[in-house]
């Protein structure tokens, strides 16, 4: 079932031909005194012609069926007149905003997490929205949850060793992805998917605690290498310049000593407390 356009003919330029066939049908009623069935049933074909007028909003069309087949879609807004007969749906063209609600899926390394997204759609073929499914927006409302909770199971929370997306750090990746799985499934329904994006993300409550904490520890070590390699690179800076300048020779005890404690000293969490060494009394 595809879109295919009606019979639509401007409805002020029909007023203006119904109008004169009318004053012509009456006038000629009251001329044919003697046989005036001909100009009875001329009237009444006019009189009925009459009830042809709709009326479309911009951004909305009229679907029109005739004893149960589809026989076209008017989509100018404005005015029009079809045949009488015709049984005419209206349906919105306008852009819609659908808002899951927060959804409890395991990720791809089985973690629970909560989910939600807003996907914003319109209608784009209106023969398959109303006639391919039964509601065509519950059919948006199912299908969209149902996508979600698909391609949330795709991808991890968060990036470990081997993952290449993942659902917090890569956005714009995921509402592609989010974006094409549900086009996938509304194509029949004749709807075309404008936006969808991830309103809420979160680790389920049973385990946000225990991931925080996972998190927490491995910012640590990675701000703990960071600092490593700074520190050895700065005490090798060090060394190598002491040497040069020939300011002091160490030996290779001294060396290890000095090495241990500038070490301490830029990978403390805290302040050192300098040591002067006063010398003996003795």
């Amino acid at each position: 079932m595809k879109e295919k356009q009606g019979i639509y003919i401007n409805g002020y330029v029909m007023a203006l031909i119904l109008l004169t066939l009318q004053i012509t049908t009456v006038m000629w009623l009251k001329e044919s005194s003697n046989a005036p069935f001909i100009p009875i049933i001329s009237t009444v074909i006019v009189a009925i012609c009459w009830g042809g007028f709709f009326m479309i909003q911009p951004n909305q069309a009229k679907v029109m069926t005739f004893f149960g087949s589809y026989v076209g879609t008017v989509k100018q807004a404005g005015l029009g007149w079809t045949i009488p007969f015709f049984i005419r749906k209206n349906i919105s063209l306008r852009i819609r905003n659908f808002e899951s609600g927060q959804l409890k899926v395991n990720d791809n390394h089985g973690n629970p997490i909560e989910i939600a997204s807003v996907v914003v759609w319109m209608v784009d073929d209106s023969a398959e929205a109303l006639f391919e499914v039964d509601d065509y927006e519950s059919y948006v409302n199912i299908q969209s949850e149902a996508a979600l909770r698909n391609m949330a199971t795709t991808f991890p929370y968060d990036l470990h060793e081997g993952d290449k997306i993942a659902l917090r750090s890569h956005p714009k990746e995921i509402s592609e992805a989010l974006k094409s799985e549900i086009q996938q499934r509304l194509s029949k329904a004749g709807v075309h998917v404008i936006e969808a994006r991830i309103s809420h993300l979160a680790y389920a409550p049973e385990i946000a605690s225990a991931m925080l904490q996972r998190q927490q520890a491995s910012a640590i070590i990675a701000a703990r290498s960071k600092i490593v390699d700074g520190a050895v690179g700065m005490v090798e800076a060090a060394l190598i310049k002491l040497s040069e300048n020939e300011i002091v020779e160490l030996d290779e005890e001294r060396k290890a000593a000095m090495v241990s404690n500038l070490l301490v000293v830029l990978c403390g969490d805290h302040s050192t407390q300098p040591v002067i060494n006063a010398g003996s009394i003795y």
